[in-house]
């Protein structure tokens, strides 16, 4: 029978272990991959369950979804006296958009929803959106409207009360990007942080 030096059978078992642990990480980079694939079904799924034609107003009168059918429409959901996360979103789509050729800007709209209806008047929004640029538009509506195209959209916003700011209340809102496409369909989430460069990839996914 062939002896086994202690530093032979060191190396055997190292190299048991890296082959344990090569297996456990196939194994778990394929559960990953099934997550990965099963979260994306998921989010195709909701894409079905979003959405829907509205008609909201804004400084230049209604503005309905069903109008802009064959173009691109991108909706982003926030209010103007937002202090960080809407400015933050706004300016990464407003350089998202500058990136993109005069031929594509014709072919999509930018639609800057309030959930903030009590301060954000038509008038103002206008000036906000054409801030950031001019191929976004300021829609607003009742309280009850923006509620129910928000429910639409799987939009969640909670008034926040803030007494000892001169503001009065804040709103907390969830901060993403719907992609609708030519058919009037959510086509995409854009999640909040995500680059210039990728948001121009995706809406030229879409588009």
């Amino acid at each position: 029978m062939k002896k086994y030096s202690k530093g032979n059978v060191n190396i055997i078992s190292l190299g048991f272990s890296v082959v344990i642990l090569l297996v456990a990480g196939y194994i778990y980079m394929l559960s990953e991959e099934k997550k990965s694939t099963e979260y994306l079904s998921d989010i195709h799924e909701a894409y079905k369950c979003l959405g829907g034609d509205f008609v909201l107003q804004s400084a230049k009168g209604p503005v309905p979804l069903a109008d802009y059918r064959g173009k691109t429409v991108v909706l982003y959901f926030g209010y103007a006296s937002c202090p960080d996360v809407c400015p933050t979103s706004l300016g990464l789509l407003s350089l998202a958009l500058r990136k993109l050729t005069p031929a594509e800007l014709k072919n999509i709209q930018v639609m800057f929803i309030s959930v903030d209806p009590e301060r954000d008047t038509v008038e103002k929004l206008k000036s906000y959106a054409n801030a950031f640029h001019p191929n976004i538009i300021g829609i607003t509506g009742s309280a009850k409207e923006i509620a129910a195209v928000a429910r639409r959209y799987g939009v969640m916003y909670a008034k926040v009360e803030m007494p000892d700011s001169a503001l009065g209340y804040s709103v907390d809102h969830s901060s993403r990007y719907y992609v609708v496409g030519k058919d009037g369909a959510v086509k995409k989430f854009i999640e909040h942080g995500t680059s210039p460069e990728e948001i121009v990839k995706s809406l030229r996914s879409v588009m």
